[in-house]
């Protein structure tokens, strides 16, 4: 972790999508300085045809991964999925066997952070991270 004085608070906004349910799918995640805002990094990727939530589920480990490679230590996940930030808050089970070893993935890189939060947003409030989901959707559709 990162040295005393040198903590990095960051936030992870994460949304991904398919076109159809499943269709082809991508993702998008933004990591942003907490108090600043200034964006730090962007990611994203078509990943083929998938499911609204498997790509949902993508974009949050993708985000979360490029916290930590960043060396944050405390993150603000925003999300406009509902079924995503209840299930990783732990308010709600995963019952979709599909979900169970991503949302596995995401919790392991949990454990590598101090603190993490989880609020779930409205569409408007995650543009940034809808326009990569929504590019890597277009290229997922163009190659399919």
């Amino acid at each position: 972790m990162s040295r005393a004085g040198h903590d990095l608070k960051v936030t992870v906004e994460a949304d991904g999508g398919a076109r159809g349910n499943p269709g082809p799918a991508g993702w998008g995640a933004v990591v942003r300085e907490a108090a600043t805002g200034e964006i730090l990094l962007e990611r994203s990727d078509a990943i083929g045809v998938a499911t609204n939530n498997v790509a949902e589920y993508q974009g949050l480990i993708a985000g979360l991964q490029a916290a930590a490679d960043l060396g944050a230590t405390e993150v603000d996940v925003l999300m406009d999925s509902q079924l995503v930030v209840q299930q990783m808050s732990g308010r709600w089970k995963i019952k979709h066997p599909g979900l169970r070893p991503l949302a596995a993935q995401a919790a392991a890189l949990v454990r590598r952070f101090r603190a993490v939060t989880w609020t779930w947003v409205p569409r408007e409030r995650n543009r940034d991270a809808d326009r990569l989901a929504n590019e890597a959707m277009d290229d997922a559709a163009r190659r399919g």
